[in-house]
């Protein structure tokens, strides 16, 4: 049967709003399919603003791989801003997609990417307004599956009262991996009912209703088992092994209204093994694996053509460590000379930026900004969260940028660390100020300026620093503004250098859903049913009404925010993401932290791309391998040949 448009309907409400053209679909790129011809449908959901939603890689390739499929539909969904929210509850519009504007509900699976725990309210905004039971155990066939995937999925169990299934890792294989089986679960006249389809998918993903959580009278957790027979004890993640098979997005969606990134996006590697302490993608992602230099100018080609983006971003965790970066940069800059296509990186490592990576980014006159990411403000620090840099490391690299014709870099650090004092921070102030004298000599000029930006660190499931106690708002936020003073201080620097900050109010918050257990989600309900949306935006959080959240919501646990963040765990501690395979071990993972906070300094640790393994269990866990080139190829712009997929 033919689901009806909701657009008849939210039409007349969007001049009443900001921004009404997010809401009318119809970009380059989008694709909408017959609806009776599909017997799987998905909704895909970034549960934030179309705006911030629309760029996103992960829902982009999932997008396309999905719609290349006969008999496989899918279509976009965002958060809606407050100003439609109340409107269309006002008028009983339900949460629509912005392709075909079919209501959510109708949809065999809603799919949800969190890249930050901060979407979690967005998420039951969303489910509310579609008519969908916040909570899984009330959902009937008469419901889609709510399904979640993203880096916050790693640590689910704050929202997994409300979700369905869960995916961890990669997700190209495991999307189509769960299409097949709704499919043969509804040609099979779907036997067992919703129970019966979330068995066949615990067979690739993690059902949270098949597992029961236990606790100690302290709070601590005792147990996580599964309750149902045939239920694997330990879910692991999905890893892709072949980026260059999978060459995605080929067809980008260009957004109709203002977004935050307006390029065309090639993921040039996956993984990273620089080892910092503090960043759980880099964990979470390994092993790194290597798209060629080929595939990759294939895809530019495909994708500028397809779109008419003029600035290609070149992205992966760490962009200047794939083995042929060099010779990308060049052979795409010789593609596009003369053509108003530029190329960029995001965040670079300092000590991975070079003169050949700043005259190819600069060739076409276009010098989008440059972002480094020292992490530490002090050398010692630098070596507490593994980040390998030196100072003489940054000021060579800021001047072959500032040399080859830039005129403003960022360098974004973070606040309170573990280990971290006062004087770590100011440190910060020091080095801004030898960057820009540095710049100031590479070049003879005094308009060089530098902007530090830094904010509040959070401890991470599946890193060296889960364990960690994170640092107390209070004490953030005094660090913050005794380092602003001090970049104020010295007048000869301070017009020359920017400052930002996120303070530390938000960061709790973010703490508490990060490392937060099933009891959480009571918080994160009462704070929705109080207002939270877009928690992730500063004009809209309100640190008291999540504290007033918690207070009410914890009130007969033994436990409250601070047990949940300011606290140091020991060794024997049961994570609530204990049964969540990522492949890393948990004693290799310890030792690194025991490593990180060592009374006789900090012990660094090499990447295992270039020196011997040093067993984080990635590889042996989950059958995997590091694949890195350099391959010997090159790229020629008269031969460039559109990309064809192998399957």
């Amino acid at each position: 049967m033919p689901v009806d448009s909701v657009y008849p309907a939210l039409e007349p409400l969007l001049p009443r709003v900001r921004k009404p053209i997010q809401y009318v679909g119809g970009e380059v790129g989008s694709v909408t399919k017959d609806w009776d011809s599909a017997d799987v449908r998905w909704a895909l959901c970034y549960p934030d603003a179309y705006e911030v939603g629309l760029p996103n890689q992960g829902v982009q390739i999932l997008y396309e791989i999905l719609n290349e499929r006969e008999g496989v539909l899918a279509e976009r969904t965002y958060t809606v801003w407050p100003d439609l929210e109340a409107l269309m509850r006002e008028h009983g519009v339900p949460q629509f997609t912005v392709d075909a504007h079919r209501p959510v509900s109708a949809f065999d699976a809603l799919g949800f990417s969190f890249a930050t725990e901060m979407a979690y309210t967005n998420l039951l905004t969303v489910l509310d307004l579609a008519g969908i039971p916040l909570f899984s155990a009330e959902r009937t066939l008469a419901h889609p599956l709510v399904i979640a995937g993203g880096h916050a999925a790693f640590n689910p169990e704050p929202v997994a009262d409300f979700l369905d299934v869960v995916v961890l890792g990669d997700g190209e294989q495991a999307v189509l991996a769960i299409t097949g089986l709704i499919r043969d679960w509804k040609r099979a006249g779907q036997p067992g009912g919703r129970d019966g389809l979330l068995v066949r998918l615990a067979t690739v993903a993690y059902v949270p209703r098949f597992y029961d959580v236990s606790y100690f009278s302290d709070g601590r957790i005792s147990n996580i088992s599964p309750n149902r027979q045939g239920v694997p004890p330990t879910v692991s993640k999905h890893t892709v092994m072949d980026l260059d098979a999978w060459p995605y997005p080929r067809r980008p969606i260009v957004p109709v209204a203002e977004t935050v990134h307006e390029r065309y996006s090639v993921e040039i590697f996956r993984g990273c093994t620089r080892g910092c302490r503090f960043c759980q993608a880099g964990m979470i992602t390994r092993p790194v694996r290597e798209r060629s230099i080929t595939t990759i100018g294939s895809m530019v080609a495909n994708g500028v053509k397809a779109s008419g983006f003029d600035e290609v971003g070149l992205l992966s965790l760490s962009s200047a460590d794939h083995s042929e970066i060099n010779e990308i940069a060049v052979d795409l800059a010789d593609c596009y000379e003369g053509t108003n296509v530029g190329l960029s990186l995001p965040s670079t490592r300092v000590d991975a930026f070079n003169v050949t990576l700043a005259d190819e980014l600069s060739r076409n006159g276009r010098r989008s900004g440059l972002t480094f990411a020292p992490e530490g403000g002090s050398e010692r620090m630098r070596k507490v969260i593994n980040k390998m840099v030196t100072e003489e490391d940054l000021l060579r690299t800021v001047t072959t940028a500032y040399a080859s014709g830039w005129r403003q870099v960022k360098l974004y650090f973070m606040c309170g660390l573990p280990t971290e004092t006062d004087a770590d921070v100011l440190a910060i102030a020091q080095l801004a100020r030898r960057v820009i004298a540095a710049g100031r000599e590479a070049t003879g000029r005094r308009d060089i300026r530098c902007t530090v930006s830094i904010g509040a660190f959070v401890p991470k499931p599946h890193t060296p620093f889960q364990w960690a106690a994170q640092c107390a708002p209070e004490v953030v936020d005094a660090r913050l503004r005794a380092l602003g003073g001090a970049l104020r201080a010295d007048r000869a620097y301070g017009k020359s250098i920017g400052y930002r900050y996120h303070d530390g109010q938000p960061g709790i918050i973010e703490g508490l859903l990060s490392r937060g257990d099933r009891r959480v989600g009571g918080v994160i309900l009462a704070a929705w049913r109080d207002g939270a949306r877009f928690d992730g935006w500063s004009e809209h959080f309100s640190f008291e009404r999540w504290m007033r959240s918690a207070e009410s919501a914890l009130a007969t646990e033994p436990v409250d925010v601070a047990w949940y963040t300011t606290r140091e765990r020991d060794y024997s501690e049961v994570f609530p993401w204990d049964h969540l395979d990522a492949g890393l071990d948990r004693d290799w993972l310890w030792q690194d932290w025991q490593d990180s906070i060592a009374p006789e300094g900090a012990a660094e640790v090499e990447d295992c791309r270039w020196t011997p393994c040093y067993e984080c269990g990635v590889c042996s866990a989950m059958g995997t391998e590091i694949q890195v080139g350099p391959t010997g190829e090159r790229l020629d712009g008269r031969r460039l040949l559109p990309v064809v997929s192998g399957r």
